[in-house]
């Protein structure tokens, strides 16, 4: 009998082992770092940054920067702010080259007019279908909680203001705010999509989604968020869309998110195109952060676009400077990649 209990323990031991190497292979596995633009980081431009305050209506800030590349014309709608005004309005630059922007002399094209937008217009995100441009922005200062404004143009200079184009349910995960709405510049399975950011609690935010088929009426079709904070990461306290599109893996959505202290980072997830709401993989590292002493602890992408063979992030620092980082290689992609 005590023969046959060594030989149990011993078997017993070799199990525990055994299944401590798998687990811990297991848990290797599914911490795997997914490098998804295969030839390295975004690089910082080294005059960054490449937009600062000037005077009058953009004395004391620029940021929150929203571009579109058209036949290799950079177009740039950014947030301005006076000395000590407290409203926003959104003012229009043009670039050749995605570095070097000359801003429109008759700005700002977009300014507070409604009720709904009484304390500024903040935060554009443009995108483009056929020859209409949309824009969603936040109208500030207004008492409702969902902001998402949209404004559309065909020169983006004359801007028709569309309103508020979504609203929270009450006693929902986004029932104290929505603003920053992403909408994915294609089509997807029929419908217009929109990413968005709702929060119940001050600055812990989750990210949501919206379908529209006219791209003016938008609506939700689920209750719950796609996308949360993540305990222990850079991202752990909240989340907001900066920009989305469509790659070969599915929707690459850029985001921003903050922990604890409120240090903000840019990260990026990639999202079915079959199931916009199925997260495919989501970034461990932030793929931008502030650097150097300059920059603070805000850096804030709204924007993602590719001309020729490079990518470029453009982003605010501080909330009061505008930047960009560039990436030159081959194009994000999750193919032959262990997802998490």
């Amino acid at each position: 009998m005590r023969r046959i209990a060594k030989i149990l323990i011993i078997v017993s031991t070799f199990l525990f082992i055994g299944f401590i190497s798998c687990s811990e292979k297991h848990n290797s596995s599914d911490m795997k770092k997914i490098s998804l633009w295969p030839d390295g980081p975004f690089i910082k431009y080294q005059d960054n940054p490449i937009l600062r305050p000037t005077t009058k209506f953009e004395a004391d800030k620029v940021y929150n920067p929203s571009v579109i590349v058209e036949d290799g014309r950079f177009s740039m709608l950014y947030r301005a702010e006076g000395i000590n005004t407290g409203t926003g309005v959104i003012c229009l630059a043009y670039s050749e080259d995605g570095l070097n922007f000359q801003r429109y002399q008759n700005n700002p094209v977009l300014v507070a007019e409604h009720e709904y937008e009484r304390e500024g217009v903040e935060d554009p995100r443009m995108v483009k279908f056929g020859q209409k441009y949309y824009l969603t922005y936040v109208g500030a200062g207004d008492q409702t909680p969902g902001n998402i404004c949209l404004a559309i143009s065909s020169d983006l200079i004359s801007w028709e203001k569309k309103g508020e184009i979504l609203q929270p349910k009450s006693n929902a995960w986004n029932s104290r705010q929505l603003k920053a709405g992403a909408i994915v510049p294609d089509s997807v399975n029929g419908k217009y999509l929109m990413y968005f950011q709702g929060e119940k609690e001050p600055w812990k935010t989750r990210i949501g989604i919206a379908y529209s088929h006219d791209l003016v009426h938008w609506y939700e079709p689920i209750d719950t968020p796609v996308m949360k904070p993540r305990p222990g990461h850079f991202d752990s306290m909240g989340t907001e869309p900066g920009a989305a599109m469509i790659i070969d893996d599915g929707i690459l959505l850029i985001y921003n998110g903050w922990n604890e202290d409120r240090v903000h980072k840019t990260g990026w997830i990639v999202f079915s195109a079959q199931d916009p709401t199925q997260i495919l993989a989501r970034c461990e590292e932030p793929m931008l952060e502030s650097e150097e002493e300059w920059e603070g602890h805000i850096l804030f992408t709204e924007s993602i676009v590719k001309s020729n063979n490079s990518w470029f992030l453009h982003y605010g620092v501080v909330d009061s400077f505008i930047s960009v980082a560039t990436y030159t290689g081959a194009d994000p992609r999750l193919k032959n990649q262990m997802l998490p």
